[in-house]
């Protein structure tokens, strides 16, 4: 293993999203987690790198660079969780999807009671980019409420609306019926839409994601997956290309 200050190597976050693993940011917290073994040896700093000759192991299997990276798009139902596992024991929306042999992980997450389109990958670089705030990428639901939409409430998430100390505003709302709209989100804070109904009063009776950037849901059924396509991943990558940088992660 090279010394953390040398530079040699990769960091060990990004060796394991090379592996498959995760994620840079999720592989971070396994690393701290102290699940990861180079050469042996429990490594739980986040500054130590790894190099190609190196045996790294995490939770005791042998890792090694992936050779073919898989991106698919899941229709995810109500009641899965976006997790690689869960002490609760509750369904991984990661379990939906068929003849994968690669380790995938979520690329962004969907809360327990929200449905639709999220993405899978093991590609640890894709991951990190498309998931960084810094991206930027248009994120668009449709949401049904138990109780009808207030004008109040459209025209609060369009201007921003504070709760908590935090300021929340969509990118773009539009009605769609007298408790349904449309909206899209560019910031990706945690539970945003149902923050700002809560704070209005409002439930969300259906929250379903229906597009990532180029991506779209369209007729892919709940519960099922499909490969992305060529074209969507292009205009993916596209879309990230101009983002700011996040720090040196090799």
């Amino acid at each position: 293993m090279a010394d953390e200050g040398t530079g040699a190597g990769l960091r060990l976050q990004a060796y394991l999203a090379r592996c498959g693993v995760a994620s840079r940011r999720a592989a971070e917290i396994l690393i701290l987690e102290g699940r990861v073994k180079v050469n042996g040896e429990v490594v739980s700093k986040l500054g130590s790198r790894a190099l190609p000759a190196d045996r790294v192991e995490f939770d005791g299997k042998l890792l090694g660079f992936e050779s073919r990276f898989r991106y698919i798009a899941l229709n995810k139902p109500e009641g899965y969780i976006c997790s690689a596992s869960d002490p609760q024991g509750r369904p991984l929306a990661r379990d939906l999807i068929p003849g994968v042999d690669e380790r995938i992980y979520n690329v962004g997450r969907l809360d327990l009671r929200s449905s639709g389109l999220i993405l899978f990958t093991n590609d640890g670089d894709f991951a990190a980019k498309v998931g960084h705030p810094s991206a930027s990428i248009e994120k668009e639901y449709v949401v049904d409420s138990t109780v009808p939409v207030s004008d109040d409430a459209i025209e609060a998430f369009k201007n921003g609306v504070e709760i908590e100390g935090e300021l929340y505003r969509c990118s773009r709302i539009e009605r769609t019926g007298r408790r349904s709209i449309r909206v899209v989100l560019i910031e990706g804070k945690n539970r945003e839409i149902r923050k700002v109904f809560s704070h209005f009063h409002l439930h969300p009776e259906r929250l379903l994601r229906v597009r990532i950037g180029p991506i779209f849901l369209g007729q892919l059924a709940s519960g099922e997956s499909r490969s992305i396509t060529q074209d969507e991943l292009r205009g993916l990558r596209a879309l990230v290309e101009g983002a700011p940088s996040h720090g040196n992660r090799d």
